[in-house]
This record gives C-alpha cells, structure tokens and sequence, in this order.
C-alpha cells in the first residue's frame, strides 16, 4: 500500500474493530435480553419486541443528529480546522438534548394511544406488557440521545476504542440487571425496562464526562454554557434531517410490517421478533465498516483527498462482504442453541430457523453495495439521494410487497425478507451506479 495514504490498513483495523466489536456486541445484550424476556413468556417477548419497532425508530433519529456530528466534524478536522470541529461537536449536544426531551415529553403523554394506533389487534397481554415496557423505555430518551452524541464525537475524530468500552460496561450492566430484576426480583417486564433505562443513562453520563478531557482534538468542557449557533446548527440539521428521514422512513417501514405480521397470531410474532434480533446481529459487522467509513471518507474529503475516498470506499466494500459473509454465517451457526435457551415454542423455534437460513443465502450477495456505498454518500454530503432512493425502495419494494405476500398471497411471515430482500437488490444497483457516475464526490461539506 502507498505509504502516502491517510489510513494504513493497520490504522483502518484500529478504527473499525472497535466500532465493529460495539455493534456486534450491542446486537449480542439484545439477543440476550430477549431470551431473558421470553422466559418470561411468549407474551412478553412479544410485547416488548412491538415497542423496541417504535423505538428503534427514536433511536434512529437520535442516530441521524449524530451522524450529521460525525461528517461535520471529521470533515473539519480533516481540514486541521479543530476549533468548527469543537463548535460543531457543542451543537451537536445541544441538538441532541433538545430533540430527545421533546420526544419524551411527547411520548409520556401519548404512549398509550400510540400503542392501540399501531398495534390494536394484538392479544390483551402483549399490550399489557407493551405499556409498561414503552413507558420506561420513554424516560431513557435523553441518555440513548447523548451517548450517541458522545459516541459520535469521539469516532469523527478516530476514537472508536472508547465508546466500545462504554458500550461493553454498559451492555454487561444491562444483562445483570436484566438477571436481577427478572429473575431475582421476578420483575418481569419492568424489571427488563428499567435495567435498559439506567444502562442507557450510565452511557451518556460516562460519554460526556470523557469529552471533557482537554487532551481530546475535540473537547467539551462546559456543558452548561452552550448556546444555539443557527449556522452550526444548520449544517448539523442539513446533514442530520435527511439521514434521520431516511431511518425513520426505514422503521416505519419496519413497522407497516409489523403491523401484518401482527394479524399472524403471537407464534409468528415471537418468531419474527427473534430472526429480527439474529438479522441484526448478523449485520453488525458491515454497519461496524460502514460507520467507521464515514470518519474515513469525512477526514480525506476535508483534506481535500477525493481520489482516496473513493479508493477507501471501494476497499470497504470488499471489507463488507466479508464481514456479512462471516457475521452471517455465525449467527446461523448459533441459533438453534439461542432458541432452545430462550424457551421459545418449536413453532416459533422452526419458523425463526427458517427464515434466518434464507436471510444467510441472500443478505451476503445483496447488502454491501446496498448500505456501504450510502455510508460514502452520506459522509461527502450527498445525503439527499440516499434519503430518497433508501424511501422509494423501502416503501414500493419493502413493504408494499411484503404487506401483499402477508395479507394477499397467505405466505407467512417469511413475506417480510421477500421483501427485504427486494429491496436490498435494487437499492444496491442504485447506488452502485451512483458511486461508479462519481456525482457524490463533488458534494463536499464546506
């Protein structure tokens, strides 16, 4: 490799492991949540995995302000420009803190009618269990918001050893108290609410207090004094308002499918719930290559480097057929035994089996080009295509036709990776027509 490069393959190892290991352990506490909720019941396994589809929509919001930090900030740094790279990073916080007291405000006092709205058809107890795992859940906004933040901060200027130490504390706090209060205190499903809320809490305090640290390229000293900056905030919300469109349009997708998967009865539920849960633990590996793009792609346009960020871009979607292939092929490996100690159903346990094994013949081909290629995108400002190319597929291959093969056709609940799986094919030669045009490289973030 030409030692004139930015990022040596060792330096690239050491930005994307980290990252890669977070993720993957993440997806790994939320396997094990899972299975520690479903000994509670095939009704509480349900109920809570109907609230995580709304929260991962909030989660993803939460994700886009950040993401809008991290291609701001590590293309000013990229620029040696450390000082917009701080002010940014401060926006960023102030951004985040705002949005996420909103939501939860909002969702204090809506909970309950957003529930029968999206879910009325479900079974008295899963919605008892949705209730109280969703109203917990709520007051945890503001931490998952800021440890985003935090998380974000830290991986534009190539720090991603940290947050995956937060993340591993956090995640091992989550399971223990998971055990405790499940099990120990027979809390059931507030008991696996609460041990998410305070793990989530401790991440954000424990970010931020790090970002404090003054030998830091970006440092945020004094959290207090932080007044709105319209411009800053502007080029935050111009990167961050089409990416949280683009995830919120994917979750309410996930949703509408939700909801036909729903009509199935609490058998297909549980199952969809967990091949859920096994679909993004074997995806985390390429996200993990993906995020760690953004940083890399960010900090050479900022240099004024393009011809390295499509090099880089095209090295990482190698990476990432890989990292699916292996992910895949582990999280394959591992579910009959994850299933058996979940106490799911045999039904349930079969159905999840058998739409796993379709999604570990089908998602190593399709998902690199389809969600590595935006991840470049994205990270050179050309946010806007993503958005609307990741809608349009998601609504007219996604759901549209996974509703039909559910409520038309009769097929089941493997109607839903049809559908992914569409999707992921036309996405991919999208974007990987707009990559080889090379029109994304000339949106550089000023």
């Amino acid at each position: 490799m030409n030692n004139n490069h930015m990022f040596s393959n060792r330096k690239l190892l050491l930005l994307l492991i980290p990252i890669i290991a977070e993720q993957f352990l993440n997806s790994l506490m939320g396997m094990a949540d899972s299975m520690m909720v479903s000994n509670v019941g095939a009704a509480a396994l349900s109920g809570v995995s109907l609230v995580d589809s709304i929260n991962n929509l909030v989660v993803q919001a939460f994700n886009a302000m950040a993401t809008g930090g991290v291609i701001i900030c590590s293309t000013y740094i990229g620029q040696k420009d450390i000082k917009r790279a701080s002010e940014a990073a401060r926006q960023v916080i102030l951004v985040s803190t705002f949005i996420s007291v909103l939501l939860m405000i909002f969702g204090l006092i809506f909970r309950m009618p957003l529930l029968k709205l999206v879910f009325g058809t479900v079974e008295a107890d899963v919605m008892e269990a949705a209730g109280v795992y969703f109203f917990l859940t709520i007051l945890s906004y503001p931490g998952v918001a800021l440890a985003a933040a935090g998380s974000a901060i830290f991986r534009a200027q190539a720090n991603t050893r940290l947050p995956m130490n937060v993340a591993i504390v956090s995640n091992i706090l989550n399971v223990t108290g998971n055990a405790i209060l499940i099990w120990g205190f027979g809390l059931g499903v507030y008991g696996a609410a609460l041990a998410t809320m305070l793990s989530r809490i401790f991440s954000a305090v424990v970010l931020l207090i790090f970002l404090r640290n003054k030998d830091l390229e970006i440092s945020i000293r004094d959290y207090l004094s932080i007044r709105p900056d319209k411009d800053k905030i502007h080029r935050v919300l111009a990167m961050g308002i089409p990416n949280g469109i683009e995830n919120s349009m994917f979750q309410f997708g996930k949703l509408a499918i939700q909801s036909s998967v729903s009509i199935l009865g609490t058998t297909a539920i549980a199952a969809q719930s967990m091949t859920n849960i096994f679909e993004n633990v074997n995806g985390v590996a390429g996200i993990g290559v993906g995020i760690g793009l953004m940083t890399i792609v960010g900090q050479c346009l900022g240099a004024g480097r393009k011809d390295e960020a499509v090099y880089y871009t095209k090295k990482m979607i190698l990476w990432g057929y890989i990292a699916i292939l292996s992910s895949c092929l582990f999280a394959y490996a591992i579910a009959r035994p994850v299933t058996y100690l979940a106490g799911m159903t045999p039904e349930s346990a079969s159905l999840c089996i058998y739409m796993l094994g379709w999604i570990t013949i089908a998602k190593p081909i399709l998902w690199s080009p389809s969600f590595v290629i935006p991840y470049a995108l994205r990270a050179a400002g050309d946010v806007k295509f993503s958005m609307i190319v990741a809608t349009l597929t998601m609504w007219l291959c996604r759901v549209t036709l996974a509703t039909f093969l559910i409520r038309v056709v009769g097929v089941g609940a493997i109607g839903v990776w049809i559908g992914m799986f569409a999707d992921w094919a036309i996405r991919g030669v999208i974007f990987t027509i707009r990559f080889r045009r090379g029109n994304w490289i000339h949106k550089v973030v000023a």
